[in-house]
């Protein structure tokens, strides 16, 4: 089976070739991933961020159109963290008080959007970043900032304030806690080599939403 995901950015391309698609192979799923397309200009693709919904629509519906077929899925992993407000189901679900709630009605939103054929479409909108997931075994953090034990620990309490990773909310999302800690975290660079070291196993006991998307990804080569 064939998983085609579009993603964010390329912190999420690398969170899906270094340690999606090792992983989804053991159930016979094969993951690929671009990133959005935002333009092109002389013949280049520009790829990353989400600058609008019609840009995410529109480069998803061509590429079910150059795969297509019963062993063809597709995904998304999208922030919600500066979700473009014109998104399927976002502006509904604003006032909405549980988190997880709220992505998984703008994801049916977008699935139901995009009308592909039924169960291959699976949408993911993390709440309320990527680095949600890092915040699931943050003494990670000492393999790339091994003399800063102290905050590390800052990191850990911080996670320890919040219901679960994914409830570390916008008035001041995960990304930006790390950045106040560590100044010199790089998302694309240390995102990823901090995501292989805390693996899918702390990230789905600790972040449930993005637990339940991984288990839909793991069963697409399973007989119904």
């Amino acid at each position: 089976m064939r998983l085609n995901l579009v993603v964010e950015g390329q912190t999420e391309e690398a969170f899906v070739r270094d340690l999606l698609r090792p992983h989804l192979l053991g159930f016979g799923v094969a993951a690929t991933a671009r990133c959005v397309r935002t333009g092109r200009k002389r013949g280049r693709d520009f790829r990353g961020g989400v600058v609008n919904y019609a840009k995410v629509r529109r480069d998803l519906t061509l590429w079910m159109r150059e795969d297509q077929g019963p062993e063809a899925y597709f995904a998304t992993f999208i922030d919600l963290y500066r979700l473009p407000r014109d998104f399927p189901g976002y502006e509904a679900t604003e006032t909405a008080g549980d988190v997880h709630g709220r992505v998984s009605r703008i994801e049916k939103a977008f699935e139901a959007d995009i009308a592909h054929h039924l169960g291959q479409f699976m949408p993911h909108i993390q709440p309320y970043e990527f680095e949600a997931l890092l915040f699931a075994r943050p003494a990670a953090f000492t393999l790339r900032f091994p003399d800063r034990a102290q905050r590390v620990a800052t990191l850990t309490h911080t996670a320890a304030e919040f219901a679960s990773p994914e409830h570390i909310d916008d008035d001041e999302p995960p990304s930006k806690r790390i950045l106040s800690t560590f100044a010199d975290y790089d998302k694309t660079a240390d995102g990823p080599i901090l995501a292989a070291e805390i693996g899918l196993c702390a990230m789905r006991d600790s972040c449930a939403h993005f637990g339940r998307w991984l288990a839909r990804l793991e069963a697409i080569a399973q007989p119904s």
